[in-house]
């Protein structure tokens, strides 16, 4: 890449500079190496691979599945969302010390070898099936070492834009476009628990049991106090008497209806007196049952009226929580940290980037999608020191992953010659530092 052309460019407007590009021998992408470096201590891509079957034959396979997976998840962490970079990628020194194995003193994978391993090897039933429950088992490989108080799970839905005619894809009224409608599961700390891609044209809701029952079966035995929220569209009856009998405390929104407004009349009613400047918010708590439940259930209104409004703007909240109407809604509303989780996967791992033709090949793209995300994410919340722990994915890509670096050759090392821009030498350090104290942690007992 690079290397054979060694007749330096020259630019017109000072011509003592002189361009030479070495592509085997520098990167852009340095900040990697934190990420391997947790995901070693937690032994993430490892444990993942194992539960992958290689049905490969011939004398002919150079690179074995935990390589070709880590190539897949580091590429898309670093935004070469498309297999085509794999090819400038296979010589790039980062990336093949990341990958590691035979790629650290040849070459990573080619993009034939990538696309044949995500689009042949990974959408084989039973290996769609492990990448799936994958996410899921890096969260809990990072919980052994950090064992959560509690549990809030937050559903809900999303849009993949499509182009041409890909397999699943469809008409959304609601997002008023061709896509794909995936589901996605998330836990407190914003990691991914579950993801699904469904066809565009079903409902929200459309297949919630085959996201939510595994991860509910992963926690059964956790000792910690359980939540769950969602939209509206996952005000179903069966899903309150399961969490119901698996102990989770939920707080789903409702619809709006007659019967519903009828219990909160007078708050319904404008109050006396001179409009304020800023809005007033009325709570109502009241036992309800619609037709299709099973018993009565607790409901929580929340009516506001806002300055220069003639109707106020009333939401309903369906829920087994106790506590005063208000901390309800308090709770609830913090299922938008949610909806910005899934707006980071979008910009920063893009997660949207799904332009296989099969359904299959495009379900894992979006699994190792969710990877790149979790492991994102983990080094966020698990290595960043206080004063940049509130950068985004996306901040952390352009600042920390895409450093750039000069790769030097001795008898026993090979020297990374890191360019310190936005990041510096110690705040590097200190963020590899964290992680080896996350390492030295020690490991809880798997459940049962």
């Amino acid at each position: 890449m690079g290397e054979a052309d060694q007749k330096a460019l020259r630019v017109d407007f000072d011509r003592a500079i002189k361009l030479r590009f070495h592509g085997a021998r520098v990167s852009s992408d340095a900040g990697l190496f934190p990420y391997r470096d947790l995901d070693e201590a937690a032994g993430l891509t490892e444990s993942g691979a194992a539960n992958l079957f290689d049905f490969r034959t011939g004398s002919n396979i150079r690179h074995g599945m935990t390589a070709l997976l880590r190539q897949s998840v580091y590429s898309r962490l670093a935004g070469y969302e498309d297999v085509n970079d794999a090819e400038r990628l296979s010589v790039d020194p980062v990336m093949r010390h990341v990958v590691g194995g035979r790629a650290v003193h040849r070459q990573a994978a080619s993009t034939s070898q990538v696309s044949r391993f995500e689009t042949e090897v990974l959408t084989d039933s039973e290996n769609l099936a492990a990448l799936m429950t994958m996410p899921g088992q890096w969260v809990d490989r990072v919980r052994r070492r950090r064992v959560p108080r509690r549990l809030v799970l937050d559903l809900d839905s999303s849009v993949s834009e499509t182009y041409g005619d890909q397999e699943g894809t469809a008409y959304n009224g609601h997002f008023g476009c061709e896509c794909y409608h995936p589901l996605f599961l998330f836990n407190q700390d914003g990691d991914v628990e579950r993801a699904l891609l469904r066809p565009g044209n079903v409902a929200s809701a459309d297949d919630w049991r085959s996201v939510l029952e595994p991860v509910m079966e992963r926690y059964r035995d956790l000792d910690a106090a359980k939540f769950f929220r969602g939209d509206a569209a996952f005000a179903l009856p069966e899903l309150y008497e399961l969490l119901e009998a698996q102990g989770y405390r939920y707080a789903i929104r409702l619809k709006a209806n007659a019967v519903l407004e009828r219990q909160i009349g007078p708050l319904l009613t404008r109050p006396v007196g001179r409009p304020p400047n800023r809005p007033r918010r009325f709570y109502h708590s009241f036992p309800y049952q619609a037709q299709s439940w099973d018993r009565p259930r607790r409901v929580v209104a929340k009516v506001e009226w806002h300055p220069g409004e003639l109707f106020p703007r009333v939401g309903f909240i369906v829920t087994n929580l106790g506590g005063r109407a208000k901390s309800v809604v308090g709770f609830y509303n913090q299922r938008g940290t949610a909806e910005q989780w899934i707006k980071e996967g979008k910009h920063a791992v893009r997660w949207t980037r799904l332009s296989c033709h099969g359904f299959a090949a495009n379900q894992v793209r979006l699994q190792l999608h969710v990877l790149a995300y979790n492991l994102g994410n983990f080094l966020r919340r698990l290595a960043l020191p206080a004063s940049v722990k509130h950068w985004s994915l996306t901040t952390l890509r352009e600042k920390l992953i895409k450093i750039g670096a000069k790769v030097v050759h001795h008898a026993r090392y090979v020297t990374f010659q890191l360019a310190e821009v936005a990041i510096p030498r110690r705040l590097y350090g200190a963020i590899l530092q964290r992680i080896r104290r996350f390492a030295t942690r020690p490991v809880a007992a798997s459940p049962g």
